[in-house]
């Protein structure tokens, strides 16, 4: 899977209004910018050593149901799984784990982190999630730690899962919360789209193909997940979540999930 090479265009439009009303381009990008440009990339590149590439959430017992056979079926699944199941619920626990940072609310970031743990099918995406949330944090907070992370972090006193990982270190960072949150789909599609490769297995073109087609499925979902609450929460892929409870009694496996 590529880096994300196409998050420029989510950082906050690198434009500026004339003497006479135009819009034009910037010559260049500001210093916050640039930081946050550089860390999203890498905090959310398949290289960022949290151990993504393990897990399939669910799509290898799809494949091996017959669910997913080809590129057109895995990206049909992929886009049910972003707008209508783990895909929206994990952008929604971002956004809201974000706002409860830069609000240093410590009782809303908390209340936040234990439904986001608790909001889960099946033990084996419980182990996913909360084993790359954990990864995440330790790892930034090792390489990257800014003034006030450590106590935000203690603040959740629960498992940190791995969209609240992203939000939280996110906004302790002053990473808009757009930006994170279109990073963090685009991070999520590429890696079920790596582990799709392999079962079906797909070739890097087809592979790319699903990973363009699933572009406005993103935009969408992360639109409504900026503009939903914790009421709005909610998931209609249960063929997802039976594949993600099937898991651990295949026979043969690639993947911890």
């Amino acid at each position: 899977m590529t880096t994300i090479t196409t998050i420029t265009t989510i950082i906050p439009m690198l434009m500026t209004t004339n003497e006479r009303g135009l819009v034009e381009a910037r010559d260049g990008m500001t210093q916050s910018e640039v930081a946050a440009l550089y860390r999203l990339m890498t905090w959310l590149s398949p290289s960022f050593p949290i151990g993504a590439f393990a897990y399939s959430s669910g799509i290898e017992w799809a494949v091996e149901a017959g669910d997913i056979r080809d590129a057109a079926s895995l990206g049909d699944w992929l886009a049910a799984m972003l707008a209508e199941g783990s895909g929206f619920c994990d952008g929604v626990f971002l956004a809201q784990a974000h706002r409860a940072v830069l609000a240093h609310d410590g009782a809303r970031l908390r209340e936040v982190a234990e439904l986001a743990s608790a909001f889960l099918p099946s033990r084996e995406r419980q182990l996913e999630t909360t084993t790359q949330g954990r990864a995440f944090i330790e790892i930034a907070r090792a390489a990257w730690n800014s003034p006030g992370l450590d106590q935000t972090i203690a603040a959740c006193d629960c498992a940190i899962v791995y969209p609240v990982a992203v939000g939280l270190v996110s906004a302790a960072h002053n990473i808009p919360l757009a930006p994170a949150l279109h990073g963090f789909f685009h991070a999520v599609a590429s890696n079920w789209i790596s582990a799709g490769s392999r079962l079906i297995p797909l070739g890097q073109t087809d592979s790319q193909r699903v990973l363009a087609g699933l572009e406005p499925v993103v935009a969408a979902t992360a639109k409504r997940a900026l503009a939903a609450s914790l009421d709005d929460l909610g998931s209609a892929t249960f063929r997802a979540d039976l594949a993600s409870l099937q898991h651990e009694t295949q026979y043969t496996r690639l993947f911890r999930s």
